[in-house]
């Protein structure tokens, strides 16, 4: 096999990178060790910044969080939903920084409307009596996997292949490039060459081990932040604490949910990364200051994701003290030609990344076609299409048929919605096919969290012969493995018991705790 451009990482920086360089007329191939937002892309508020978080630390930041969310809109209003947002202080707050606030907005070029605390009391009804200044701000939600999947869909109709569950596990060089990766099959272990003229490291948090394959050190900083999620939405326009960015001070609406975060913790390793129960307790009642509702409301989830932010912190300093900001690596400094490190960043300036990190290569590449990304829409990917709240149910009233068996009650996910899933999503690797159908749609989103629906996503997977023999059941296994680690720091209280019975009926009626479960299932020879 061979390629020009070989993109290690299917984040939405990878993702972007590949329709970026499709665009241009590159071929590229995108390639994942698990699938889609298997990292900090799938672990984030799914907020579109408008950059008025960053006005008092990063000016630069807010700036690009301005111009790249104003350009999102217009390339994929169908990703975004635009909600608005608000600042809010309470009291204790620092009223010097609640002070510059407008100012320091200004600088950046972005609105900021003060509202008296009765207005913003009115526009949304859960935020605390306690109120002593808002702002009314243009942030927007985001949804993160119909956005990668969508820029991976125009990237494949411009010739881009898309290779989920294949890991680069060793890179050929001579003489100070990179000839080929040997690239890992997930679904049998097969490994194979992939010859490359350049290849672009978007790895995320794992960048540094993927540098470190072809020699380069890259300085990564691993800053987990857990986020909680609420049976219900709470609030219309995201609700960001007015102070100098911290703990759990932003609630972000996304479809029927709402999502409260995030935490900065250092940890060693990033695939350990887990939400605890002492940062769910901080999550709550640092958030309860602005909507005192999230003290008492019902939580389906956590989830963390980890930053990979660039460079090192000075002793004494905190990750907050660590940049945002993007970093681009040219490893030709380290004696490797043809290898670019692009890491750090956030979701809302996800495509300037691509953009900055495509220039680079085509320059090196000789290739002078300019950045299209800006300016052209970003059309729906039918493969993405289903994650959006709402529309799977929408889709089946609307058709009436009786033979469409609900198979997910929660976010009413139908037979027909998995069926065409499976059709478009790429080939998975036995074990996976149940977690990537999840992915792609909201099964397992909901207050069971894949308790029931699970069963019976895999007993139609059967009935489909998408799997056969003891793959579904070690699916089903791997499954609730995945979204246990995200509900067990909620439990208490009447949902605690609701998990002991689900557990029982896992377990009593399907001995799921006798087959395997992390391992990756291996078809049997």
């Amino acid at each position: 096999m061979r390629t020009t451009v070989l993109i290690i990482g299917g984040g939405v920086t990878g993702a972007g990178l590949a329709r970026d360089l499709a665009l241009r007329g590159v071929a590229c191939v995108l390639v994942d060790k698990q699938d889609v937002n298997a990292g900090a892309s799938g672990g984030n508020h799914g907020l579109l910044h408008s950059g008025a978080r960053y006005v008092g630390s990063d000016p630069l930041a807010a700036r690009e969080c301005r111009e790249e969310g104003e350009i999102l809109r217009r390339i994929a209003p169908h990703c975004v939903e635009d909600t608005g947002g608000l600042f809010v202080a309470v009291s204790g707050d620092d009223e010097a920084y609640v002070a510059d606030f407008p100012d320091l907005c200004a600088k950046s070029g972005i609105a900021a409307s003060r509202l008296d605390a009765k207005t913003a009391r009115d526009m949304e009804p859960a935020l605390s009596d306690r109120l002593i200044a808002a702002y009314a701000v243009a942030d927007a939600s985001v949804d993160p996997f119909k956005l990668s999947l969508d820029n991976i869909g125009q990237a494949m109709a411009h010739g881009a292949r898309f290779l989920p569950w294949t890991q680069v596990v060793g890179f050929r060089l001579n003489a100070g490039r990179i000839r080929a990766a040997t690239l890992r099959d997930a679904a049998n272990g097969r490994e194979y060459e992939l010859e490359v003229s350049l290849v672009i490291n978007a790895a995320g948090a794992w960048a540094g081990r993927v540098a470190a394959l072809a020699g380069p050190h890259v300085d990564l900083v691993f800053s987990k932040g857990t986020l909680l999620v609420t049976q219900s939405r709470i609030t219309d326009r995201v609700i960001n604490r007015l102070r100098p960015a911290t703990d759990a001070d932003i609630l972000v609406p996304g479809g029927t949910v709402s999502i409260l975060g995030t935490t900065s913790v250092r940890i060693p390793d990033p695939d350990d990364c887990r939400p605890t129960i002492a940062e769910v307790d901080q999550i709550i009642d640092e958030g309860a200051a602005m909507v005192p509702e999230l003290n008492a409301t019902r939580y389906i989830r956590a989830y963390s994701g980890v930053r990979p932010l660039f460079g090192k912190t000075s002793a004494g300093s905190g990750d907050r003290a660590v940049s945002r900001g993007f970093a681009l690596l040219d490893h030709a400094r380290d004696g490797v030609e043809n290898f670019v490190t692009i890491t750090g960043g956030k979701l809302t300036t996800y495509r300037l990344m691509a953009e900055k990190a495509a220039d680079l290569v085509c320059a090196k590449l000789g290739v002078d076609a300019p950045c299209l990304t800006a300016t052209t829409v970003m059309p729906p990917y039918a493969g993405g299409r289903w994650t959006e709240p709402g529309l799977a149910p929408k889709k089946w009233l609307k058709a009436t048929d009786p033979t469409d068996a609900i198979l997910c009650e929660c976010e009413m996910v139908s037979k027909s919605v998995v069926d065409d899933i499976v059709r478009t999503m790429p080939a998975a690797s036995p074990g996976t096919t149940l977690l990537s159908i999840g992915l792609r749609s909201r099964i397992g989103k909901g207050p069971c969290q894949g308790g029931f629906c699970s069963l019976r996503v895999a007993a139609h997977l059967y009935d489909t012969e998408v799997v056969r023999g003891d793959q579904g059941l070690c699916e089903i296994r791997r499954f609730l493995d995945e979204r246990w680690r995200g509900v067990h720091p909620i439990l208490f209280d009447f949902p605690l018991m609701q998990a002991e019975f689900q557990e029982a009926v896992h377990c009593g009626l399907f001995g799921l705790e006798l087959v395997p479960g992390d391992e990756t299932w291996k078809e049997d020879a």
